[in-house]
């Protein structure tokens, strides 16, 4: 059977104006800054005037740990809005943008796929409305701005030996880790040691998704640590004076993206934290407006439910007073088959019994999930290689573990395809039966926290970390950031610091390797393993085969 590509079925889009889009918000077309015909900003004056009006019902997608054999956890996303849309519930998506190291590395797009898109895709994993460059500027010009302060006479004391804000980019480059700057004498400033990590692991990125308004972006913005003096006392941007011109900057960057599916439901796509290296979740200010607007909002967290709906249950709920009525796990059964031992080469073949060996990943972030206190569906994304007796095989796993499966055709049939688990999902957030609570309190010790997530969800036994980490940990606790919650670094491909690893290993340890404190986000990194905060690029990247064919269209890209 022949299939169309997803970007064969982007292209096919029938988009509608954004305008009519935002009408169908109740969003007046003055409220909306165009960016062209098929996406627009929200402004900040018409999300003020939502005060007051009451929150929809919120639903978490999460997904097992990514496998080369896919997840599609984005595509359910969308989907799972689309058969909302099609049942009569008022409802919008919520997901991040795109990053460009991704797309021309290993990925190659972010939008959903199949009949299950957000358009305009092109445009959306490219440089859509510039959210990404400035941030990249706003934390780029406080780089220079440290620097260009100790160059003219470093009044602030700056120890040029702990100067921790590093610059970014946003694409994989492993040659800018660890660099030297200011060489070539003294018009170019003081030589020193520092490096760059990928845009959606800055601070301001996390800042910007976390903050309610610009007031709270540049509050936010002048309490990033930046550096110490000699007596290790910390020096912040608002010391450096930087913090109103990088809100400056992100003025535009901070009102919400206005977009559509394939099947004209509306979507707000703004932000783009990794969740292997940051929290994860798409804005604050996305999702609370959103909430405003629809009866449902669905939203997706990064990765697998061990990171993505860890960060948004324990980092963006906790920070914004969200609770989530419902979660849904994406899985597939080549994942499963892939998790019991099968070659990405075989999977093709039927293998009921490498499903049932899988399953215990999934049956791991199903539990995870419920220890929130939040009912938990199962989507069966389906791929057309999938046997009745293998899907079976899923489904009768998860009702031992007390969770219902549904299998889902959406990337394939669009909303019509995920009608089933629409409905249940819309029951289940409408019974109100969710108690969400958050892993651990805020007055837990720092690594009493690291602790916690790495026993409860990950099933270490221990957590290593040197008695420099630990010291660390210890001042910045007397310091008064004891209350902030912690945000894990940690591979994506499995529970434990070995992406090898793959099921559901236990009694593992969790090697921490450095701690940096996000001040102004509001949380304490935590990198683990041999994860790194600026990825490289494979080794044949997506780069290879993007490009411009004869007709005009982006090819390689999805």
């Amino acid at each position: 059977m022949a299939f169309k590509t997803d970007i064969e079925i982007a292209r096919e889009a029938k988009k509608q104006p954004i305008q009519v889009i935002g009408d169908r918000l109740g969003i007046p077309a003055e409220h909306l800054l165009p960016y062209g015909h098929d996406k627009a900003k929200i402004s900040q004056d018409f999300i003020d005037s939502l005060e007051g009006r009451p929150d929809g019902k919120l639903i978490l997608v999460t997904a097992i740990n990514p496998t080369p054999a896919g997840e599609g956890k984005t595509t359910t996303t969308v989907g799972l809005g689309d058969g909302l849309n099609a049942i009569g519930k008022k409802t919008v998506i919520c997901i991040r943008e795109a990053s460009l190291g991704p797309n021309f590395g290993m990925k190659g797009g972010a939008a959903g796929g199949g009949y299950a898109q957000i358009v305009p895709m092109e445009e959306m994993n490219l440089h859509f409305t510039g959210d990404f460059h400035a941030i990249t500027s706003a934390h780029n010009l406080l780089s220079a701005m440290i620097d260009n302060h100790i160059y003219w006479g470093n009044a602030l004391e700056i120890d040029e030996r702990r100067i921790v804000w590093r610059r970014v980019m946003d694409m994989n480059d492993r040659a800018l880790r660890d660099m030297v700057v200011g060489l070539g004498g003294v018009p170019n400033g003081f030589a020193r040691q520092t490096g760059f990590d990928i845009t959606v692991a800055s601070e301001v990125m996390a800042i910007l998704c976390l903050s309610r308004n610009l007031a709270d972006l540049q509050k936010r913005l002048g309490d990033i640590v930046v550096a110490y003096r000699r007596d290790k006392s910390p020096i912040y941007a608002r010391d450096i004076k930087a913090d109103g011109a990088m809100t400056v900057l992100l003025r535009d960057a901070m009102q919400p993206n206005l977009v559509q599916t394939l099947e004209n439901n509306p979507a707000l796509v703004h932000g783009g934290p990794f969740a292997n290296i940051a929290h994860g979740c798409n804005s604050v200010i996305a999702t609370q407006t959103a909430l405003k607007l629809g009866d449902y909002v669905v939203t997706e967290a990064g990765f697998g439910a061990d990171l993505g709906a860890e960060k948004f249950f324990d980092i963006k709920c906790r920070k914004a007073g969200l609770k989530p009525a419902a979660a849904v796990i994406v899985a597939t059964v080549r994942a499963m088959k892939m998790n019991g031992g099968v070659a990405k080469a075989d999977l093709g073949t039927q293998d009921v019994e490498a499903v049932r060996k899988g399953c215990p990943n999934l049956g791991r972030h199903v539990a995870n999930v419920k220890g929130f206190g939040v009912p938990v569906v199962v989507a069966i994304n389906h791929f057309h290689s999938d046997t009745e007796a293998e899907i079976s095989a899923v489904k009768e796993y998860c009702a031992s573990q007390g969770a219902e499966a549904i299998l889902c055709r959406h990337w394939a049939e669009g909303s019509a395809g995920v009608a089933e688990l629409a409905t249940r999902v819309a029951e289940i957030a409408d019974s109100g039966v969710s108690s969400f609570a958050p892993l651990y309190e805020d007055g837990m010790g720092l690594f009493q926290k690291i602790e916690t997530i790495a026993k409860r969800i990950y099933h270490a036994d221990e957590v290593i970390a040197d008695k420099t980490i630990r010291d660390q940990l210890r001042t910045w606790e007397a310091a008064g950031y004891g209350h902030l919650p912690v945000c894990m670094a940690k591979t994506q491909y499995s529970f434990s610091t070995d992406p090898n690893l793959r099921g559901a290993p236990t009694g593992h340890t969790v090697p921490i390797r450095e701690v940096r404190l996000s001040a102004g986000a509001g949380f304490v990194v935590v990198i683990c393993g041999e994860i790194m905060t600026m990825p490289g690029l494979p080794r044949s990247p997506a780069a290879e085969t993007i490009r411009i064919n004869n007709a005009g269209f982006v090819e390689g890209l999805f």
